[in-house]
């Protein structure tokens, strides 16, 4: 692990008052919830990278994996970011609060002591105002991603780079509150100058693409296997034995309020830090069926379930790639240094379908409302893929083979597809794996049906 100097220590606690004892207003690893790790897109960082609970700015140098007999330096990241912890939406809120109403008016008593403070002294303190905003804990998550990168690819990250690096953000307010606090982590909390665009078109893609919208995500049928699922034996097995615990009549407990139960505890962690009454109502094979089911939804709704998918990050794709491309263009000594950094803020929305279409996670036989049983060694587990903050990461590195690239997804090396003999492959052989994207994954074609009247892209 990576040691900050003295003079890096200053920097980092001069970023931002919530880092000094940040360790501390963590829960200790013994008061950790124990289903902590299954709660899907709503699972904390810290649950993918524990090291991080000990010291939020160990940075292990040994994830930079280019070949040492190349000399090779970094001289560009593009990296997509999640935005950080947030409230839940309102729909949430909503269910919470039934939920809570009914527990109070229906549940007979029991003498468990978490029961017990589920009803008498647990007060719901979501409102409707909280809307999916970024919460202090998303702000200090994406502060110390920063402060992290920074550590580890400081030339990229120089002062001499402030003006250089380019920033963007979906217009969701938790993602543009993500991109300050990202700012802030690199450059210090205080007189920080945000210097973001905002960008829903490749960000928030899937709002565009015609064929997405109406196949999939306006489409019941599209799907099927989360709602087959959730009327399934695991689910009603579920749904009926958490009513006995709650003294609850079973045809009272929906499905939804069952769900809210689990993000009750998912929440009041992820924002409070605090090992909330209602974990203790889900036991870890509880909360496997839970995870599964949130884990079809993002596979059918998100990734590889439908290609249109993944197809309808094309822009996004396009544009990492092309940013990948300036920068490793070579080079006279008279021209202009590569652009040093790409941030981009999105959503788990806008990470899963770019993952997809990198051929990462995807299972041999996908999971479906009957194979439960056979998936509990599945790849495809948002928890440990787009937790709170979950980043991709590309670092190009000037080599004296030629430019080659690493892959890293939420700071953890990740081999491309097709290209497992090494960490760092050459680019030019990465872009020749993704040709058939780079060159014939047209928006227009793909997301409208349109016939584009012009050749294939060679240099994007």
């Amino acid at each position: 692990m990576f040691s900050v100097s003295p003079s890096g220590t200053a920097l980092l606690l001069a970023t931002s008052g919530l880092f000094i004892g940040c360790c501390s207003c963590s829960l200790l690893a013994r008061d950790i919830p124990h289903i902590a790790m299954y709660f899907g897109t709503k699972t904390r960082y810290e649950e993918v990278n524990p090291h991080l609970l000990r010291d939020a700015f160990s940075v292990n140098r040994s994830i930079l994996r280019a070949p040492a007999s190349e000399r090779c330096s970094p001289v560009h990241l593009s990296a997509l970011i999640r935005h950080g912890s947030r409230y839940p939406t309102v729909k949430n809120i909503r269910r919470i609060r039934k939920l809570s109403e009914l527990v109070r008016r229906e549940a007979s008593g029991g003498s468990e002591d978490w029961l017990q403070d589920i009803q008498s002294r647990w007060d719901n303190w979501f409102t409707d105002d909280m809307d999916g905003q970024l919460v202090g804990k998303g702000r200090e998550e994406l502060r110390q991603l920063a402060a992290r990168l920074s550590i580890l690819l400081p030339a990229l990250f120089s002062e001499d780079n402030k003006e250089k690096i380019n920033l963007r953000s979906s217009s969701k307010h938790r993602c543009l509150s993500s991109v300050e606090a990202f700012q802030e982590g690199l450059w210090g909390q205080s007189g920080v100058e945000y210097r973001h665009l905002v960008d829903d078109e490749l960000l928030r893609f899937f709002e565009r693409c015609r064929k997405y919208v109406e196949g999939v995500e306006n489409n019941r049928t599209a799907l099927q296997e989360v709602e087959k699922f959730k009327e399934g034996e695991e689910m009603e097995e579920l749904r009926r034995k958490t009513a006995r615990k709650l003294g609850l009549q079973p045809h009272l407990l929906t499905a939804d309020l069952l769900e809210a139960a689990f993000f009750i505890c998912s929440y009041e962690l992820s924002i409070k830090s605090v090992h909330s009454p209602w974990c203790f109502l889900f036991d870890e094979d509880d909360a496997k069926v839970l995870e599964y089911k949130a884990d079809l939804k993002q596979y059918w709704k998100r990734s590889h379930g439908h290609a249109i998918s993944g197809l309808s990050s094309c822009p996004l794709f396009h544009h990492i790639f092309r940013t990948l491309d300036k920068a490793g263009r070579p080079r006279r000594s008279t021209d202009e240094p590569p652009e040093p950094a790409s941030i981009l803020l999105g959503h788990a929305e806008t990470l899963l379908p770019v993952l997809s279409l990198l051929g990462l996670y995807k299972e041999e036989t996908p999971p479906t409302a009957s194979n439960f049983h056979t998936q509990h060694g599945r790849v495809f587990r948002t928890s440990r893929i787009v937790p709170y903050a979950a980043n991709l990461l590309f670092i190009l590195y000037d080599c004296q083979r030629g430019p080659r690239l690493q892959l890293l997804v939420n700071e953890t090396p990740v081999r491309f597809p097709g290209l497992e003999a090494e960490d760092a492959p050459l680019y030019r052989d990465v872009r020749a794996t993704y040709r058939h994207l780079l060159d014939g994954c047209d928006f227009q074609r793909e997301c409208e049906g349109r016939t584009v009247g012009r050749g294939p892209n060679t240099e994007l």
